[in-house]
């Protein structure tokens, strides 16, 4: 049972109004909003919000009396979102598949996974590890909000590149302590220490 299940006769306008509040933020940010941001836009204390959205998520998961529902609400990297549900992403990806999703290149992957393990990094550094010039796709990282600029490197003044909350949204995980832990994969990856900051 959740907070949606009372009976008509028992709902609070109150709690209602809360929830589709709620949803109707929910359903048009672009990236998790914290509960203290969603308290704010709808005017209400941030422990009622929590409890609202626990509600609304064990709803969508079909644990009151609806159906589960096409998707879900999850707390994902410091915030909440909807998402559609993992079992129907064939259905999504027909749908998208007119080239709005377009995938990154291997370039662009190598240079990520760089910069996420070693952020953060300069662009001389990304290019030492890759062994080829980086500055292109590190512009099309940052367009795409995956990286973002973080400063300058104290001693050359060297642009710094870290990760962006996005990229953990796109990945599923709450923090980068969560990226799979490469040095049983690759021996020698201390090595990467050697190359320069600049």
């Amino acid at each position: 049972m959740t907070a949606l299940d009372t009976d008509s006769h028992g709902h609070d306008p109150g709690v209602e109004r809360l929830y589709a509040d709620l949803e109707s933020v929910l359903m048009v940010i672009d990236e998790p909003a914290t509960v203290d941001q969603l308290a704010q836009a709808v005017s209400a204390p941030s422990p009622e919000v929590r409890a609202a959205l626990r509600a609304l998520a064990a709803d969508y998961d079909g644990l009151g009396s609806g159906p589960r529902r096409g998707f879900q609400l999850r707390e994902i990297a410091g915030g909440w979102r909807i998402y559609s549900r993992p079992e129907h992403s064939s259905v999504v990806e027909r749908f998208m598949a007119d080239g709005g999703t377009a995938k990154l290149s291997q370039a662009a992957l190598e240079t990520l996974a760089v910069i996420a393990y070693l952020q953060p990094a300069t662009r001389s550094r990304v290019a030492g590890i890759r062994g080829v010039n980086s500055d292109s796709v590190i512009r099309t990282l940052v367009t795409r909000g995956l990286i973002a600029e973080a400063g300058q490197e104290p001693v050359t003044s060297a642009t710094l590149y870290t990760t962006t909350g996005y990229l953990l949204e796109l990945l599923g995980i709450d923090s980068l302590d969560e990226l799979p832990k490469l040095s049983p994969l690759l021996p020698g990856l201390g090595d990467l220490d050697d190359f320069p900051e600049s």
